[in-house]
């Protein structure tokens, strides 16, 4: 069992990720608005400097939250998550990465599906 977490800077990219995980059976997610490193240090007043540096920041992002049960599912989520993006490992995209949960309590019975 893994928990799913990805961070998308193209807001218009959600629903399908969202409709893609649903396909791949995955029946549970949380969506949250999130603000990056690099966004939030240049509205500090002392590091504002930084902005030229960190050209890219988003002004927001989202991140998908996902607890996993299965290596298949994870694999194909994972998969769809960079079709839809596009190469996560290009600058701007976001990042996609995954731990491994050891306990877990009020999922147990979509995970016994």
């Amino acid at each position: 069992m893994e928990l799913l977490i990805c961070v998308i800077n193209e807001e218009d990219k959600l629903d399908d990720i969202l409709a893609g995980l649903v396909e791949l059976g995955v029946t549970g997610a949380t969506v949250v608005s999130s603000q990056g490193m690099g966004r939030r240090l240049t509205q500090t007043p002392v590091l504002a400097g930084l902005q030229d540096l960190l050209t890219g920041s988003r002004a927001q992002n989202t991140t998908i939250f996902s607890v996993i049960d299965s290596d298949d599912k994870l694999g194909a989520a994972m998969d769809m998550i960079q079709r839809v993006c596009g190469d996560m490992e290009a600058a701007g995209k976001g990042i996609v990465f995954t731990v491994p949960v050891k306990r877990v309590a009020g999922l147990a019975h979509e995970l016994d599906a």
